[in-house]
């Protein structure tokens, strides 16, 4: 017998795999959405995380990015 899961196939740079695999550790047990992380630049998740995951990753961006002084 077959048991098939619906998700989400995520398909990143390294350090944003990393980022998104921290990011689901650092969750209750409860909320954790990575179904198997197939290798350092791909993963699969649940489906009703994407914009969960983009809103943290512009986030993060949006702290580590540089903004020239006025």
């Amino acid at each position: 017998m077959v048991n098939a899961i619906k998700g989400l196939f995520i398909s990143c740079d390294i350090p944003m795999g990393q980022f998104i695999i921290n990011y689901n550790a650092s969750l209750p047990a409860s909320h954790r959405f990575i179904i198997h992380i197939l290798d350092n630049t791909h993963m699969f998740v649940q489906p009703n995380v994407a914009d969960m995951i983009r809103s943290a990753m512009s986030e993060f961006r949006d702290q580590n990015s540089y903004e020239k002084p006025t």
